[in-house]
C-alpha cells in the first residue's frame, strides 16, 4: 500500500511539472482532438451535471479532466481535487465520465479533456448553468375597467439566466406585448413585458395570462381576471295582448334591463308626446287599459347606470275592435255564403312606419288568418241540404214506378178456357193497340 501511495504521489508530481514546464515546439504542433470527444452540458442550478471524455482509438494514453481554472479533477481514476461533489461514474481505456452534483453558478465554464498522445490532444466541454426566474408578477393599471376603455398590464420575470421570454393570452387569443430586458448587478436578467388593449363587455370575467418561457422551467405563468363594467342592455317584452292591439283592450309591457353595475333607474317615456294620464308604471312595467287610437305612438324604456344609458322602443298601433255578423238560425245556401267577418286592419293604409329595432304592435298583420268557424259550418250545412234534396227527388221517382203491369195478351185470360180463346177474347185483339198506350216519365 505504501508503494502504491508513493507511486500515485509521484505521478501527480510528474503531471504538475509537465503542465508547468514549457513545451518545446508547442507552436509547431497545434492541438487537435480527432480521437477525443466530449459534449457541452446545460444544467439547472442545484441539479447534477455529467461530464464525459471519450476516446475513439486509445493506445493506452492517459486521460484526465481539468476544471475551467486548469486544475486536475481526475487523472485516470484518481481525484486530486478536494471537491467531493465530483464523483467518478466510469473509467475505462475509452472513457472517463465524472458527475458534478449541486451545480452552482460558479461551476459554469469550459472544462478540458486531455489525452496524452504525441502530440497531446484536448477537447472542451462547456457547462452552462441555467437559473430559472422567480414567480412572474402581473400587474394591472386599472382594477375595474369600463366598456370601450383602454387598459395596460405588465408582467415581470426576475433574476433568470438566460433571459426569459414572455407571452400574453387573453382567453384563447394571443396578444402581442412589448418586452424590456435588463441585466442586473449579479449577472442575472430581468424581463418586463407591457400589454395594452381595449376592453368590451364580452371581456368581463376573461383571464389575461402571462406565460414565461425559459429552458429551466415549463408552464410558468400568472393570470388576472378582467372586471369590466358596461352600460345596460334593454329589451321590451309584451305581456298582453299576444296578438294585435285593438280598441277597448288592455296593454301590458315589461322592460328587462341588465348591466354591470345593475341599472338602478328604469323609466318609461312616450316619444314626442306624454304618456297617457291613466297609464300605470310600476318599476319596469307599463300598464294601459281600455286602449283607443289616441294612444298610438312610440313608447320607450330607458335604463342607466354609472357607465351609460340605453333604451328600447315599442311602437303601439291600436286597431278597430273586431266585429262579426250573427249567423241566422235557419241556414240557407244564400245566407251562409254571404256570412262574413270584417277585418278593419286590411283597410288601414295609413299605418305609421316602424323602426327596425323597435317592437311593433302590428307584428301579426301579415300572418295567415285563422279560418272562421261560421264559414266552415255554412259549407257543411249547404252539403247536407243538397243531399236531402237529392234523396227526396230519388224517393219520388222510385214511388211512381212501383206496381203490377199487364200486357194486352193477358187481358181476358181469366174468362178463357185455353190460351187460344184468351187471345181471341182479348179486348179488341190487336185492333185496339193504337188506342191504348203507356207512357213513362
Amino acid at each position: 500500500m505504501a508503494n502504491t501511495g508513493s507511486g500515485s504521489l509521484a505521478t501527480i508530481l510528474f503531471l504538475f511539472l509537465f503542465q508547468a514546464a514549457p513545451h518545446k515546439g508547442a507552436a509547431q504542433y497545434p492541438v487537435v482532438s480527432q480521437n477525443l470527444v466530449t459534449d457541452n452540458v446545460s444544467v439547472v442550478e442545484g441539479d447534477m451535471a455529467m461530464i464525459s471524455c471519450r476516446v475513439k482509438d486509445n493506445d493506452d494514453s492517459v486521460i484526465q479532466l481539468l476544471n475551467p481554472n486548469r486544475q486536475t479533477i481526475y487523472f485516470r481514476d484518481v481525484r486530486p481535487l478536494k471537491d467531493a461533489r465530483f464523483q467518478l461514474v466510469n473509467f475505462s481505456d475509452n472513457e472517463l465520465r465524472v458527475s458534478l452534483s449541486n451545480v452552482s453558478l460558479s461551476d459554469e465554464g469550459r472544462y478540458v479533456c486531455q489525452l496524452y498522445t504525441d502530440p497531446p490532444q484536448e477537447a472542451y466541454a462547456d457547462i452552462t448553468v441555467l437559473i430559472p426566474p422567480g414567480n412572474p408578477i402581473i400587474e394591472a393599471r386599472d382594477e375595474v375597467l369600463s366598456e370601450g376603455n383602454e387598459t395596460e398590464m405588465t408582467c415581470t420575470a426576475m433574476s433568470s439566466k438566460p433571459a426569459a421570454t414572455i407571452r400574453w393570452m387573453k382567453g384563447d387569443k394571443e396578444l402581442p406585448g412589448k418586452p424590456k430586458v435588463e441585466l442586473t448587478y449579479d449577472k442575472m436578467y430581468t424581463v418586463t413585458s407591457r400589454l395594452t388593449f381595449t376592453v368590451n363587455k364580452e371581456d368581463d370575467g376573461v383571464p389575461v395570462i402571462c406565460i414565461v418561457d425559459h429552458p429551466a422551467v415549463k408552464d410558468f405563468q400568472a393570470q388576472k381576471y378582467l372586471e369590466v363594467q358596461y352600460k345596460p342592455e334593454v329589451k321590451i317584452v309584451v305581456e298582453f295582448p299576444q296578438g294585435l292591439t285593438r280598441e277597448g283592450e288592455n296593454l301590458e309591457l315589461t322592460c328587462q334591463a341588465k348591466g354591470k353595475p345593475q341599472p338602478q333607474r328604469v323609466s318609461w317615456v312616450k316619444v314626442d308626446d306624454d304618456v297617457p294620464s291613466h297609464a300605470v308604471i310600476t318599476g319596469g312595467d307599463l300598464y294601459i287599459e281600455n286602449l283607443n287610437k289616441s294612444y298610438n305612438g312610440t313608447y320607450r324604456c330607458v335604463a342607466s347606470n354609472s357607465v351609460g344609458e340605453s333604451f328600447d322602443d315599442y311602437i303601439l298601433y291600436v286597431y278597430d275592435a273586431p266585429t262579426t255578423t250573427p249567423i241566422p238560425t235557419t241556414a240557407t245556401t244564400t245566407t251562409i255564403i254571404t256570412t262574413t267577418i270584417s277585418y278593419p286592419e286590411a283597410n288601414q293604409d295609413s299605418a305609421p312606419s316602424t323602426e327596425p329595432a323597435a317592437h311593433d304592435s302590428r307584428a301579426g298583420e301579415g300572418a295567415p288568418r285563422t279560418v272562421d268557424h261560421a264559414v266552415i259550418g255554412g259549407v257543411v250545412a249547404v252539403v247536407v241540404f243538397a243531399m236531402l234534396c237529392l234523396l227526396i227527388v230519388l224517393g219520388r221517382y222510385f214511388a211512381r214506378h212501383k206496381g203490377t203491369y199487364f200486357t194486352h195478351e193477358a187481358k181476358g185470360a181469366d174468362d178463357a178456357a185455353d190460351a187460344d180463346t184468351a187471345i181471341i177474347n182479348a179486348e179488341g185483339g190487336h185492333t185496339n193497340s193504337d188506342e191504348k198506350k203507356e207512357y213513362y216519365i
